[in-house]
């Protein structure tokens, strides 16, 4: 009877097993959440390669539900609450504005940050080390590095006194980068001629104002929205003949004169690893969030000669790239 029970055991037992190795393991399903599908191109490309880097193929172990907000910072609350309905495992947020959605939506959710300029100046976390909650990820650090590309602007035109900024008051980043600059402007003599630009029609009203007060450089603060095609600011400086800076080197594709900023590539590829510690069981409170690695000063060559800009050797010797 002993050997009967035993043997009765171990044929459930291995049944249990096979039943067990036989069912599909869940794929997690990670939400992809941004202002727009376009300038999110990139980012999430990067993103998909640090995950393949990894071991994580789309469509066989890992699943991305995209989101894009159209650049209507209003549409990401329903947006993020849509993702959190689908449960995903973890939620990637490109900036600041689908960061702060994505932590009203929930609590619970893991959310991972590709880039945000002041995640603790604008309560995203607690702090870098120890951010808490369910939020962590890389910061784009645009306040550290803000001031810089006034100062290089400057550079390149140093008889510019007036410079137009673009920001858009929606993003909680912009008033922090607009007080940054506001802080060393006096030093370079430069007085700033703040711009509201939420969307694409704000961005034609802006030019007026700019042909009334007549500044004689454009700051394009990180976070200001593009417009569907990418190129409408930088179409219409360059129209103006005026010198502009952005943040992202995108924009110099598009036709800008230049960028100083972070590789965001770079930072949504290291974004992937924090999706990967957290399906390993890692707890965003935890993982510290980190700064960036690189960043890139780009210049347009074109765009400088549309414009009748000479860019000063010592000034192009130190880009990282040249658009010819």
């Amino acid at each position: 009877m002993n050997r009967n029970f035993w043997l009765l055991a171990v044929l459930l037992l291995t049944s249990f097993n096979l039943a067990e190795a036989q069912q599909p393991k869940k794929v997690p399903r990670i939400g992809f959440l941004a202002s727009s599908a376009e300038s999110s191109k990139s980012r999430l490309a990067a993103f998909q390669q640090g995950l393949r880097e990894l071991g994580y193929l789309e469509g066989k172990n890992i699943v991305i539900e995209p989101r894009y907000a159209a650049e209507q910072f209003e549409k990401l609350p329903e947006l993020a609450a849509e993702l959190v309905r689908l449960k995903v495992d973890v939620l990637v947020v490109v900036g600041a504005p689908p960061a702060h959605a994505a932590k009203t939506a929930t609590d619970a959710i893991p959310i991972v940050m590709g880039n945000a300029a002041d995640p603790v100046g604008t309560g995203l976390v607690a702090s870098l080390a120890r951010p808490g909650g369910n939020i962590t990820g890389l910061s784009d650090f645009n306040l550290g590095v803000v001031t810089k590309r006034l100062e290089l602007l400057k550079e390149v035109v140093p008889s510019v006194s007036r410079v137009a900024v673009f920001l858009n008051p929606a993003n909680p980043t912009n008033p922090l980068q607009l007080k940054e600059i506001q802080g060393v402007a006096p030093a370079l003599g430069v007085t700033l001629l703040p711009l509201e630009v939420k969307g694409a029609d704000d961005i034609d009203r802006a030019f007026i104002a700019i042909r009334k007060e007549r500044p004689g450089a454009i700051f394009v603060i990180g976070g200001t929205p593009s417009t569907p095609d990418q190129r409408r600011i930088p179409e219409l400086a360059v129209k103006s003949r005026l010198p502009a800076i952005y943040t992202s080197g995108q924009s110099v594709d598009a036709g800008g004169l230049m960028s100083y900023g972070t590789n965001f590539e770079d930072l949504y590829r290291r974004a992937a690893t924090y999706v990967d510690k957290i399906l390993k069981g890692a707890k965003p409170a935890d993982l510290p969030v980190e700064q960036p690695m690189k960043f890139e000063f780009i210049i347009n060559l074109k765009a400088a000669k549309q414009i009748g800009l000479t860019i000063p050797p010592n000034v192009l010797v130190r880009a990282d790239r040249v658009i010819r």
